[in-house]
């Protein structure tokens, strides 16, 4: 598995594929074909294209997708030509997986190849705490893109027993044992102080690549309303 923190790259300096870094915060898709990618993300695009809805890809993943809420509404781009994809600003991160699987948090996607395959699956031991801890898993070959509130840390879960909280966890190998932890007496310090501290607590499996990437805050949150 490949990637990349791109706030160290040139802009129009890119990586072997068709999915390349625009500047930090756009990506740029050489596109002949189709690609997956959210919807609203497109900012522009130079050639032919065509633009429709990314159904669940049927009926079970349908029904996960409306019972956990996981993931963001997704778009399907076919043609040829340049496609530029961004989401408010943020910092782009890209993975390229050579017949394997990585866990995303659904709500970072930006885009990824078509033929790759994916799922959502449930944080074993996490009940609904943290909006029920669904995720997705993306496996294959090909690439995939994700955005993320502020740069973000790639962190070797191999060396140490790692923890993250649940909505600062961008994406994780899938070869990881995840569970949950919970913290009482510090709830007021860390996390949201919501009267429980709740963290994905990773533990790595011998032999595969560990590393679980985690963005620089909780993602953006609502203003307080004045009314």
């Amino acid at each position: 598995m490949r990637s990349a923190f791109f706030g160290n790259l040139d802009a129009g300096q890119q990586l072997p594929g068709h999915f390349a870094l625009q500047n930090p915060r756009m990506l740029r898709v050489h596109l002949n074909g189709e690609v997956v990618a959210r919807q609203g993300a497109m900012v522009a695009f130079q050639g032919q294209m065509d633009f429709e809805y990314q159904g669940a890809g049927g009926i079970g993943k349908f029904m996960k997708k409306v019972l956990t809420g996981e993931g963001a509404p997704l778009m399907r781009a076919r043609g040829q030509g340049l496609l530029f994809l961004a989401h408010n600003a943020e910092d782009i991160h890209l993975f390229y997986l050579e017949n394997e699987a990585i866990t995303v948090n659904g709500a970072n996607i930006l885009a990824y190849d078509s033929h790759l395959q994916t799922d959502i699956r449930k944080v074993e031991g996490a009940g609904m705490m943290a909006g029920g801890l669904f995720n997705t898993t993306i496996a294959g070959t090909g690439w995939v893109a994700l955005h993320t509130h502020g740069t973000p840390v790639m962190l070797d879960a191999g060396r140490a027993p790692t923890f993250a909280d649940a909505q600062s966890a961008v994406a994780w190998s899938s070869t990881l044992q995840i569970g949950v932890n919970r913290t009482i007496k510090a709830a007021a310090l860390i996390g949201r102080g919501s009267g429980e501290a709740v963290q994905l607590a990773f533990q790595p499996t011998q032999g595969s690549s560990n590393f679980v990437l985690v963005q620089a805050s909780e993602g953006p949150t609502v203003p307080p309303h004045t009314h």
